[in-house]
């Protein structure tokens, strides 16, 4: 985990499950024996530079139409056929990349730690703009093909004309006084950009004006201390037909109505790197370590794996009928939709896996963190 406030930086052993009374960290669980039901076969593998550096960074690659893209934390970017693996473009930009990737409608788009969103053309890799915003950026920019709207680490939100990167408008919040060091992408319609905020509340703006539609808390701070009091959203969310889905660290993991922000459902729940949905479940990676599998009627758990506790598990995605997830060891982890056991098992980078693994179709592509980027089929 990583603050924003200094001075509690030495508390961070404490997130992951023990007690402010322990004396030793518990160590990650070990891996445990599986039997392999899935096999699966690399298609391709590439190296994209430094790949997520040493500083905590989540730079996912984006896939937009049959190219993929990566960045590495030195401000390296690449775009690759997504079945072939070969190389289109690369674009050194010798910038600290902070937050990536954002493709789509023509555009690939970056952000750094120095506070700027830069956008590249998706056919050249030749920079399109480069705008300033008030803070570093931690996640993806966003865009819907008219506007740009980024997220900075002090939950600021801001937006950009997709063309030009004049900027439309600016919308400020109050972060938490402690909070982790991450935000999660804004999601954007056609009308409106959502974001989950530090303070647990999601805020859905309207994408014109930037002024707000509704607001919805998903989990309200607690506890005596600032560390007992951290709920940020972080791991993004999801949106499915006119449901957003979402999860905060210690708090909840709801489901809102797109249009309102109205709660269709909620249950407890701590994460701070995101989840996913399939067949009417919802599948969360918890900060103890343990997956979950929730139905969205009931809200009610329908299995839980705990066989990884303290691991550092990815956000999971919905592969096949499996959840794909990956650990602090590297390991790509398959388990199944309808129990949570153990399926499948591929090593991808002894230097750990940690950004959210990337399906399209029956492909999955896992970005470890070393900068190995790794295509993947079902055998």
């Amino acid at each position: 985990m990583r603050w924003t406030y200094p001075a509690l930086l030495a508390l961070t052993l404490l997130v992951a499950g023990c007690s402010s009374n322990s004396t030793k960290e518990l160590p990650p669980a070990e891996l445990p024996e599986i039997t392999a039901e899935v096999q699966l076969q690399t298609q391709w593998s590439r190296s994209v530079g430094e790949g997520q550096g040493d500083t905590f960074n989540m730079l996912v690659p984006a896939v937009d139409g049959e190219r993929i893209f990566a960045a590495d934390v030195e401000g390296l970017v690449m775009a690759m056929d997504r079945t072939s693996g070969d190389l289109l473009w690369k674009q050194d930009l010798e910038l600290p990349v902070s937050g990536a990737i954002g493709a789509g409608y023509g555009l690939v788009l970056l952000g750094t730690l120095k506070g700027e969103v830069v956008a590249l053309d998706a056919s050249s890799g030749e920079e399109k703009w480069r705008a300033r915003v008030p803070s570093e950026v931690l996640s993806a920019p966003a865009t819907n093909g008219d506007v740009v709207v980024v997220q900075t680490q002090d939950d600021r939100l801001v937006a950009f004309d997709a063309s030009t990167g004049a900027q439309r408008w600016l919308f400020e919040n109050s972060p938490a006084v402690l909070t982790l060091r991450g935000t999660g992408s804004p999601l954007l319609t056609s009308n409106l950009a959502i974001a989950g905020l530090s303070s647990g509340k999601v805020i859905a703006l309207d994408t014109q004006r930037g002024v707000p539609v509704w607001e919805q808390a998903v989990a309200i701070p607690s506890g005596r201390s600032e560390l007992d009091r951290v709920v940020d959203i972080d791991g993004g969310l999801l949106l499915s037909g006119n449901t957003v889905y979402v999860v905060s660290y210690q708090g909840r993991v709801a489901g809102l109505d797109l249009e309102s922000g109205r709660v269709l459902w909620q249950r407890e729940a701590s994460s701070s790197v995101g989840l996913a949905q399939g067949f009417g479940s919802v599948y969360l990676s918890l900060a103890s370590g343990t997956v979950e599998g929730v139905d969205e009627r009931s809200a009610s758990a329908l299995w839980s794996n705990d066989a990884l506790a303290r691991r550092e598990l990815s956000a999971p995605e919905v592969f096949s009928s499996y959840v794909a997830f990956g650990d602090l060891e590297g390991y790509l982890h398959l388990v199944s939709q309808v129990d949570g056991r153990f399926v499948g098992r591929e090593r991808i980078d002894s230097d750990g896996l940690r950004a959210r693994p990337l399906v399209v179709g029956d492909w999955i592509y896992a970005y470890g963190n070393s900068g190995k980027l790794v295509a993947l089929t079902i055998r």
